[in-house]
């Protein structure tokens, strides 16, 4: 009995599972979430202890981004949820814009800059991207955006998205040194 390639690089890509929006949402469900999405920051910090440049800028898996590349990833990533949490708090169904998050990983501040500055801005970001969803009321999290592609999203589904989003990233790199037993 082989081993099927296809199935083993899904399983490196998304090693907690793909993201599945769910249809009722309770607020304990969006505590966690908010939990999840507060202690980002030291997880992935806690994750990379240790790691080289070199280590840094290993694939999590075959045609993947680097460690360095996920890391930044996930700062530009966030921003731009924040970014999406305000405006749906402040407009009437805004249209968001979305970006190309694989030519934005092939910059040269995500392919080679140190990855402390986006270390530091996450540790901001997610200190105010927390204090703006512990402030929010039920109604707020049933407030939507217009993705131009992907069509409505309310607010409470954005949440669990970046609630995964972070642990989906975390994960490729728990994985990745348990691999290589670094």
């Amino acid at each position: 009995m082989g081993i099927d390639v296809a199935d083993d690089a899904r399983d490196l890509r998304y090693p907690i599972g793909r993201f599945e929006a769910s249809q009722v949402i309770t607020r304990d469900q969006r505590g966690t979430w908010i939990n999840d999405i507060d202690d980002l920051p030291a997880n992935l910090r806690r994750a990379i202890a240790g790691l080289n440049g070199e280590q840094l800028d290993t694939p999590y898996r075959p045609d993947g981004w680097t460690v360095r590349q996920v890391i930044h990833h996930l700062a530009d990533s966030h921003m731009n949820a924040y970014v999406r949490f305000r405006l749906a708090l402040t407009e009437s169904v805004p249209t968001i814009k979305p970006y190309d998050e694989a030519a934005w990983a092939r910059l040269p501040d995500a392919k080679v800059a140190s990855i402390e500055p986006s270390l530091k801005l996450l540790d901001s970001l997610h200190e105010r991207l927390t204090i703006l969803l512990r402030s929010m009321e039920d109604a707020d999290f049933q407030r939507s955006f217009r993705h131009p592609e992907r069509g409505e999203m309310r607010l409470d589904t954005n949440l669990g998205l970046y609630s995964w989003h972070g642990r989906h990233h975390v994960a490729h790199i728990q994985q990745l040194r348990e691999k290589e037993d670094w």
